[in-house]
């Protein structure tokens, strides 16, 4: 691995950060905070005039058709800013399932539209109280007449409001893969959408399906295929969440280290006792492997290799890192760091929240477990 970026990459880590300190400020991300739209809408026209809504689409459906190593730089740069944009949604996860699977129409009617921002969609992966492996895909898909009939409840839907479509995940037979994927509008009879809450404030929504019929053309791949699908698009869609990780701890740090030079108690800075320096220089080294360990893994994406066992890994560490490297940061602002009004409350909550999400630490744990001892 050369761990050293090129002037390209330099540029693009330069440009995404100037945008989104430009376009989504703290202010920003503060007024989008549990809103139904959950985005900014000037900070996406930038992104999307500038190529970056595309960057991992392929060129020819208007993507710019770049590695995984660009977009972790981008994502790295989203978690520094807390951009709240419907990128990861639309653009890796649903644009990646339809890339890897999607039919020639499918891809055609959709994948040019999500690079130029025009169209948003969004994956319906959990259930309630269901995990994140197949099992947890209960939600059934009904064969009926030359269609399929859906019911079930999703949880966790994420832009489900401004989504032209979602890309649900349904079971179509008793086997433990027997998963399929389909394109369902979110505003076809007998979908429902309730909004809900969650520690890092995204549009995020509940999502409840009685009897929505889809036809066959709605389904993206092959018979039985869903599962495998939606599973390589997810160790892409961890490494940039990890990506993300990154970011977010890097900024934590960076405010909280500034915080405790100027911070002072008994006649000198918070950063001049040692029981405070090393728990910043503890966090600093933790976030620095995190980092290469989560490049290791864009790296290794980029030139082809298998990243089974170093895309969990990238999630699992970071995100670990994130959440103890933003509690630690808590400590050291003290109470007032857990007052709305500070911002380090916001890398706080939403370290947690993406720890969680797109694969939490047990799941994570297991697919690590499987590769090392299988």
């Amino acid at each position: 691995m050369d761990l050293d970026f090129t002037e390209e990459h330099e540029m693009l880590r330069d440009m995404v950060r100037g945008v989104c300190a430009e376009y989504s400020p703290l202010e920003v991300v503060r007024e989008c905070e549990n809103g139904e739209r959950g985005y900014p809408k000037a900070l996406w026209e930038q992104l999307v005039g500038l190529g970056l809504v595309g960057i991992l689409i392929p060129e020819e459906f208007g993507g710019q058709g770049q590695t995984l190593l660009e977009a972790t730089i981008v994502y790295e740069e989203f978690g520094r800013s807390l951009a709240p944009v419907p990128h990861f949604h639309s653009a890796v996860l649903s644009a990646g399932a339809l890339a890897i699977a999607g039919s020639d129409a499918q891809k055609k009617a959709w994948l040019p539209g999500i690079a130029s921002g025009e169209r948003i969609l969004t994956p319906a992966w959990l259930e309630p109280r269901n995990g994140f492996g197949p099992k947890g895909v209960q939600l059934r898909a009904e064969a009926d007449g030359d269609g399929f009939m859906l019911s079930g409840t999703k949880m966790h839907v994420n832009f489900a409001r401004v989504a032209d479509q979602l890309v649900v995940l349904a079971r179509t037979g008793d086997g433990l893969e027997d998963v399929d994927l389909f394109l369902v509008d979110p505003n076809a009879p007998g979908v429902t959408l309730s909004q809900r809450f969650n520690l890092g404030s995204e549009a995020t929504f509940r999502v409840d399906f009685e009897g929505v019929r889809v036809s066959e053309a709605d389904r993206i791949g092959a018979a039985g295929s869903g599962w495998t699908t939606w599973n390589t698009v997810m160790l892409d869609g961890v490494v940039l969440a990890a990506a993300q990780a990154s970011g977010g701890a890097k900024a934590a740090l960076e405010i909280t280290i500034d915080f405790a030079k100027t911070r002072e108690q008994f006649g000198k800075p918070l950063g001049a006792f040692q029981s405070i320096s090393h728990y910043l220089a503890d966090a600093a080294t933790q976030i620095e492997g995190g980092s290469t360990l989560v490049y290791d893994a864009a790296w290794s994406r980029s030139i082809g290799k298998d990243t089974k066992l170093m895309a969990p890994m990238a999630k699992l560490f970071m995100c670990h890192a994130y959440r103890d490297v933003t509690a630690m940061c808590q400590q050291v602002w003290g109470g007032v760091g857990f007052t709305i009004e500070y911002d380090i409350q916001l890398y706080f909550r939403r370290a947690k929240q993406l720890q969680m999400s797109w694969w939490d630490d047990r799941y994570l744990g297991e697919l690590v477990a499987v590769e090392e001892l299988d």
